[in-house]
């Protein structure tokens, strides 16, 4: 019940909206977190591509000089567009316009009008429109000579970049009109709508890290196969060139995600034989999927390299300072990402995730165990600086080194490791989990996220724009990556602070009136075998309380007291412990440093249950001869006294661990002693020592007395007030480290 309370303060909470609690059983598990990993892409940034940077190879154009391009597309087209919309026409420039250009131009005009056609083809973005009356329609269902307006339409993809690309050739001129399973139409500066027949596609996977589409012309009949990917993918299908690998490391380091465009021209023939040998590879019942991807790679050699885009990410709001704050808290922020290491780099230095004091380790590229060995001994020579290391590098030191790598990278503040695949992603989170035993969390918004976030202690999903894959799989889902800071800070801290206190009290609870009861065999006890010494002591005041009775083996408290005690008379005192808070949430935020405690153990730990345990017995041992020793001549009144005291004793144990009173603790607190005074007068069965070996029932008019009140008193403050004297010397003589924040 009190994580089920937890869960409903989170999704209840205005300053985290959208916040959903997937999982009951873990919510003190944020209360503990020692490693953060991180996607980057929709995770740290906002997944809102925007299109920076087209580079030709000799020419470079950027948001500046975007103007020029629109001008060479307008220009390419311009036959094209003074002829009339019934006749059709190539997609190529016409030789007259060229040969009026000057010659660079007309190579220049000639590149850039492939290039964007090349990016308005090879993609998987479905334009949609929306009616007049508010349905939405697929492009599937709409007529080619259709009024295409700017104005309804909108792009769906599977991902950001795909979009973020389309609307930039849409911006220079050449617009993606409508789309369906077989064929794509685009429209011209001019008006004119363009039909490519899709023969074929090959979806983009993170196994490949590339796409290509081929098509054709409607026009000249012309088969195409275009291709886009990342470079390191990219760099050995494309013809040779001297400027691919130096321009996407610039652009890296300007925090840009990178793709390389490339095409190839295919004959009638080459196609046929193509597609036969690729529909033969489909068919295939053994190793279909390597048959298949052999034939794909047949047709990927010797491509054409058309251009290289940039795409800007922006961070998302507010990740800077919650970056700050959960490195300041002691977590560990580890950046898993599948980009390029200058762009990770980057990233990881203009989020914070670097804080501006750390120097940053490149781990070389290492291919073999020597190479891995005298990268490792250079690392261990730095200290406090982050690390990045790419996925290949990573695959070969845990091959050969793992406990060593492991060793290093968990002394870094922060380890950025890019061109990761999904799988290592998870295997990064079960090393950590293995070799450290520390608890650690996931969080991610895509698909490729989701072994991750199930592979941690904690996963955490963002509703991102790659769909609620990872929102889903998570036990944990936030709409922003800045909600974190107040889960883990208010939320996580709350929830395991709360939840030992609750648990310690809830032992404390079963453990007192155990060392009360007569009878080893109680239900209570049956709860708490695990403490092994409480035996001794259970035996010792059963030894104590039978005496009395002539050793009869008649338990102190039986039928409805035993039920009472452990429902109506304490069960909400003690539940209102779910609603007690040592720091308001505002401190908690602003003095992160305040969840670093809880990563030592202060809370729970084997020295306060001990205490606990002591406490336990202590007040226990006093109840039960304090009612013997006062009750001398009236046996017959100990139940009563006891259990009386006992409940007095609880509520008062509360109040003494309650740090914030909250009204509803309040509440429960007199609602639990009027209930128990109202139940006195029917509970006359049971205030005697038993009905069958005693015969003896206690008078209603004795619990009025100023006898029973008085001495019910002393054996309630001897039980209380030494606790209530040591906490108050602790708190003047060793205060909490959040006592200032309190004061």
């Amino acid at each position: 019940m009190g994580k089920a309370a937890y869960g409903w303060m989170i999704m209840k909470d205005d300053n985290i909206p959208g916040t959903v609690v997937r999982t009951s059983t873990i919510p003190e598990e944020l209360g503990r977190l020692v490693y953060l990993l991180t996607d980057k892409t929709g995770t740290l940034t906002q997944n809102e591509m925007i299109f920076k940077r087209l580079h030709l190879g000799t020419v470079s154009y950027g948001t500046d000089t975007m103007d020029e391009i629109q001008s060479h597309i307008i220009s390419s087209y311009s036959q094209m567009h003074s002829q009339s919309s019934g006749n059709s026409t190539s997609s190529t420039p016409s030789r007259k316009t060229q040969s009026s250009a000057p010659k660079v131009r007309k190579s220049v005009s000639s590149r850039i009008h492939e290039a964007v056609k090349a990016i308005a083809l090879c993609h998987n973005v479905t334009p949609v429109y929306e009616s007049r009356t508010g349905v939405t329609a697929e492009t599937e269902y709409a007529e080619v000579d259709q009024d295409f307006s700017d104005e309804n339409r909108t792009y769906q993809a599977s991902s950001p970049d795909e979009v973020a690309l389309v609307q930039w050739t849409e911006s220079v001129g050449l617009t993606l009109v409508n789309r369906d399973l077989t064929s794509m139409q685009l429209k011209t500066p001019g008006g004119q709508i363009l039909t490519y027949y899709i023969l074929q596609i090959f979806p983009f996977t993170s196994e490949s890290k590339r796409m290509g589409i081929i098509v054709r012309d409607e026009s000249t009949g012309e088969i195409t196969f275009y291709m886009k990917g990342a470079d390191v993918a990219m760099s050995t299908i494309v013809q040779y060139n001297d400027w691919l690998e130096e321009e996407c490391g610039n652009m890296a380091r300007e925090g840009l995600r990178t793709l390389v465009v490339a095409k190839k021209s295919l004959t009638e023939e080459q196609y046929q034989d193509f597609e036969n040998r690729y529909n033969q590879a489909k068919l295939s019942i053994h190793d279909r999927a390597l048959k298949v991807a052999a034939v794909v790679e047949s047709l990927e050699r010797e491509m054409e390299l058309l251009c290289l885009t940039g795409v800007e990410d922006q961070l998302q709001t507010d990740v800077r300072p919650t970056l700050e704050m959960l490195r300041n808290a002691g977590i560990k922020i580890w950046m898993l990402t599948g980009d390029k290491l200058e762009t990770a780099t980057c990233i990881a230095k203009s989020s914070h995730l670097v804080s501006r004091t750390q120097d940053v380790h490149i781990f070389r590229p290492v291919t073999n165990r020597g190479e891995a060995h005298l990268e490792l001994n250079a690392f261990r020579r730095k200290h406090d600086c982050a690390l990045v290391i790419s996925g290949d590098s990573l695959e070969v030191c845990l091959k050969y080194y793992e406990h060593e790598f492991v060793e290093l990278a968990c002394q870094c503040p922060a380890v950025v490791c890019c061109r990761c695949s999904p799988t290592q992603k998870a295997h990064i989170v079960k090393l950590l989990q293995h070799h450290t035993g520390k608890r650690t969390c996931a969080i991610g918004d895509g698909g490729n996220d989701v072994s991750m976030i199930q592979a941690a202690d904690c996963g955490i999903g963002i509703e991102g724009k790659e769909g609620k894959q990872a929102s889903l799989a998570a036990d944990f889902s936030i709409t922003q990556f800045k909600h974190i800071g107040r889960l883990l800070m208010v939320h996580g801290r709350n929830s395991y602070k709360r939840s030992a206190a609750l648990g310690q009290f809830v032992m404390h609870r079963g453990l007192i009136i155990s060392t009360m009861q007569c009878t080893a065999h109680g239900s209570i006890l049956s709860n708490l075998v695990m403490l092994s010494f409480k035996m001794c002591c259970l035996l010792f005041f059963k030894a104590v309380f039978s005496s009395v009775f002539y050793f009869a083996s008649v338990p102190l408290y039986q039928g409805f007291l035993m039920v009472g005690y452990a429902t109506i008379y304490t069960m909400f005192p003690v539940f209102s412990l779910v609603l007690d808070q040592d720091v308001k949430p505002e401190m908690a935020l602003l003095y992160p440093e305040l969840y670093k405690d809880l990563t030592k153990g202060r809370s729970l730990s084997f020295k306060t249950f001990f205490i606990w345990v002591l406490i336990s017995i202590y007040q226990g041992g006093i109840l039960m001869y304090g009612a013997l020793l006062l009750f001398e001549s009236e046996f017959v009144h100990v139940v009563a006294i006891s259990f009386t005291a006992l409940i007095l004793t609880e509520l008062l144990m509360v109040a003494l661990t309650i740090r914030t009173w909250h009204w509803l603790m309040v509440v429960a607190e007199f609602l639990s002693l009027g209930c128990y005074v109202a139940s006195l007068a029917f509970l006359n069965e049971y205030f005697g020592i038993g009905r069958v070996s005693f015969g003896a029932f206690l008078d209603v008019a004795f619990i009025t007395t100023v006898t029973f009140l008085w001495k019910v008193s002393a054996i309630t403050v001897v039980s209380c007030l030494p606790l209530y004297i040591l906490k108050y010397l602790k708190r003047k003589f060793s205060p909490p480290s959040y006592s200032k924040l309190t004061s």
